[in-house]
């Protein structure tokens, strides 16, 4: 029964930021793409405090999945990287922490365009 909470939290704090996103769109004027860069930026800057780690643990994919998960995985990247090679691991480390879920994301997104030809709207 516990693992049905891990859901339940998951769909909450994933929601929870679709909600924010979609006041900020309706009560600011602010257009989506500048919402997704203020979502990877939060994601990284509340990853370098320390403060995303603790929320993961919590909610799982409803704090990894969204642009904000993104953030905190390049900020957690860059920061083993540092760790491991100094100065340089900054350059890299967000490339090789996230290089894995945009390949991914570029393969599958290709092999949908070969499965299904597009239509303009009317």
């Amino acid at each position: 029964m516990h693992w049905i909470w891990d859901y339940v939290w998951a769909f909450l704090i994933g929601g929870a930021f679709c909600v924010i996103a979609q006041l900020l769109i309706d009560l600011t004027g602010m257009t989506p793409a500048r919402i997704l860069v203020l979502y990877v930026v939060a994601g990284v800057v509340l990853g370098a405090v320390g403060l995303y780690a603790p929320l993961v643990e919590f909610a799982g994919a409803g704090a990894t999945t969204p642009l904000t998960g993104f953030g905190f995985l390049i900020s957690k990247g860059v920061r083993e990287a540092v760790d491991e090679q100094g100065l340089l691991g900054a350059l890299t480390g967000g490339l090789k922490a996230a290089a894995g879920g945009t390949a991914a994301a570029l393969v599958f997104g290709y092999i949908v365009t070969l499965c299904f030809s597009s239509k303009p709207k009317k």
